[in-house]
């Protein structure tokens, strides 16, 4: 019989889409939300005040985009770091909380009401060792 020892810091990755808003404003998403928006490297981020929903939408490299990341101390993550687009919105980011997004119009979608179908689950804090730093084009540009 071969036993295999368990990795207690590895996870499957999962298959089904999911996002996170993490402390200190890094959103975060699976290797499966990532497909939902063409695997995209950069991305703007846009908010619905009135129904408080994220949606991340595809975009080529520009001052107002956000680099998508891959920490690689995270295989299957993805991260943006929107510090002050959560703060812009005053987004609670007191504790990490996942979601399951959905698309529309080609944006990846969240929506962050408790009441909402997708309503979050708190989770501790997973932000990757590797926190993107917020520079134009590849952070928290603007």
């Amino acid at each position: 019989m071969g036993f295999e020892v368990f990795d207690r810091g590895r996870r499957a990755p999962s298959k089904a889409p999911t996002f996170a808003v993490q402390k200190r404003g890094i959103l975060s998403f699976n290797d499966a939300s990532h497909k939902l928006i063409g695997e995209a490297q950069f991305v703007e981020l846009l908010f619905d005040p009135d129904d408080r929903v994220i949606a991340l939408r595809p975009s080529e490299e520009t001052p107002r985009t956000y680099m998508v990341r891959a920490p690689e101390k995270s295989p299957g993550v993805r991260v943006v770091s929107a510090t002050s687009f959560v703060q812009h919105y005053d987004i609670d980011v007191s504790v990490s909380r996942r979601y399951v997004p959905t698309v529309q119009d080609g944006m990846l979608c969240v929506a962050l009401n408790a009441d909402d179908p997708a309503a979050p689950n708190e989770m501790p804090d997973e932000t990757p060792d590797e926190t993107p730093n917020e520079t134009p084009g590849g952070g928290d540009g603007h």
